[in-house]
């Protein structure tokens, strides 16, 4: 009898914690839990997660973590190669590479942060706004998003600072300017997927206006293309703006940002190959990095890789 109670406890148990949830709270978490799953078992995205989360880290701690002052000159020990004293070596003013890289870190993150913070909910609500009401809307914003994407990046943000002047405030402004396009592009293809759909047929019949509609319904359904997205651009946009920092439209000296590093290295770059070669390195690993993330959340976000 005992026996016969106790294996109908159990299977009441294993009834009542069958995994389906209870809540949304508990919801939110089993595809948390899901989703931590898909997104490490892909190894190449687990190195990419591990570099952009050192990146976190260092900018962080960039006053305990760099071994000297990033802006004091000492002229008594330029251009050491990497040793034990300097383990990236040391520029033309005698500066610690390691400790400029470091504190570079930050301003990187720095125009990640600004340029995804403008650029995420720009080209999001013109890609939503021009797909759902069509007509001479979508036509107007999408003829103005064809102009952005026909200049490459680059060449539209050199154009954008020469009006602006160098500065890292500009080249973010700049950057900002030219990223948004495919953002929209992809919002609107999504919105066009999503306005004919029942549940917004439903919404619509139960008076909900345009703007509920948008807000509620139909940009939550795109955001997590748009985050995927935004998280491939970071390396476009650490490109960009070393590109911008290297021609010296962008940070000024002495900020220790890597494409004016690798600029002011590159006359010295035969004999003193550290010059260019650290930061060029940190340029790659990170750029590279966010690019292998934005794949593995993609797989982790996009129902259609089920």
């Amino acid at each position: 009898m005992a026996a016969t109670i106790m294996t109908s406890t159990t299977a009441n148990v294993a009834a009542t914690y069958d995994g389906t949830p209870r809540s949304s709270s508990q919801a939110l978490r089993q595809n948390l839990a899901r989703g931590a799953r898909r997104l490490t078992r892909n190894p190449l995205t687990v190195a990419g997660l591990v570099v952009v989360l050192g990146l976190l880290l260092l900018a962080a701690f960039a006053p305990w973590i760099a071994t000297h002052d990033p802006f004091v000159q000492n002229l008594s020990k330029t251009l050491l190669a990497p040793g034990a004293e300097h383990w990236f070596g040391t520029d033309e003013y005698g500066r610690d590479i390691f400790s400029r890289l470091v504190h570079g870190s930050r301003i990187t993150l720095y125009i990640i942060s600004l340029v995804t913070i403008v650029v995420g909910p720009i080209g999001l609500a013109v890609g939503v706004i021009s797909g759902y009401f069509g007509g001479w809307v979508d036509t107007v914003f999408m003829r103005i998003t064809d102009i952005f994407i026909s200049f490459p990046g680059l060449v539209l943000a050199l154009a954008f600072v020469a009006a602006l002047g160098p500065g890292l405030d500009h080249a973010i402004i700049a950057i900002a300017l030219t990223a948004w396009p495919p953002i929209a592009r992809l919002a609107r293809a999504e919105t066009l997927s999503l306005r004919k759909a029942d549940f917004v047929v439903a919404v619509q019949l139960q008076g909900a206006s345009s703007l509920r509609i948008l807000v509620r319904h139909i940009a939550p359904m795109c955001l997590s293309s748009v985050i995927v997205r935004l998280t491939m651009n970071m390396a476009g946009v650490i490109l960009t703006a070393a590109g911008l920092g290297f021609l010296g439209l962008g940070a000024q000296p002495p900020i220790p940002e890597w494409g004016a590093m690798i600029s002011s290295g590159r006359r010295y770059m035969m004999e003193c190959w550290w010059l260019v070669a650290m930061p060029g390195a940190a340029i790659m690993m990170v750029s590279l990095a966010f690019n292998l993330l934005g794949d593995g959340l993609r797989d982790v976000l996009d129902p259609r890789s089920e």
